[in-house]
């Protein structure tokens, strides 16, 4: 990747180049990368997801808020936020997928799917209709 960019939209957003070689670094020197199947990897960050997800079960809104700077949680929420992380570069370094271009069109998409002035406040998904509307053409 270029400090333009990968997508040539300007500056990196995402920057994964170093970890992702860190990470097949990991994996090749412990014979890993046989294991690192797409569908591995998959099933691999969604697990870390879960046990990140358990963190959280049953805590409060507000608790939830101070989850990451909390004395009892807080290592607990970095280590998972960490493994999803690393997982996600990962698969997406064995996938060939570029990070930064993802993100970019993703965050370009959704602009325009969910035009500020059109949504802000409310939680509504895209496909959801308008208040009012009945959702049929």
């Amino acid at each position: 990747m270029t400090e333009e960019g990968s997508s040539g939209q300007g500056a990196l957003l995402v920057d994964v180049t170093r970890l992702a070689a860190k990470l097949d670094q990991f994996a090749t020197e412990r014979d890993w990368a046989q294991f690192h199947s797409p569908k591995n990897l998959v099933m691999a960050l969604t697990g870390e997801v879960g046990e990140l997800n358990e963190i959280f079960q049953w805590m409060s809104e507000a608790a939830s808020k101070e989850a990451g700077r909390d004395a009892q949680t807080a290592k607990a929420v970095q280590d998972e936020l960490a493994d999803v992380l690393l997982y996600l570069v990962r698969l997406s370094s064995v996938l060939g997928v570029d990070l930064d271009a993802a993100v970019q069109q993703k965050l370009k998409d959704n602009a325009m799917r969910y035009p500020a002035d059109k949504v802000r406040g409310s939680s509504k998904k895209h496909s959801q209709p308008e208040v009012g509307e009945s959702g049929k053409d």
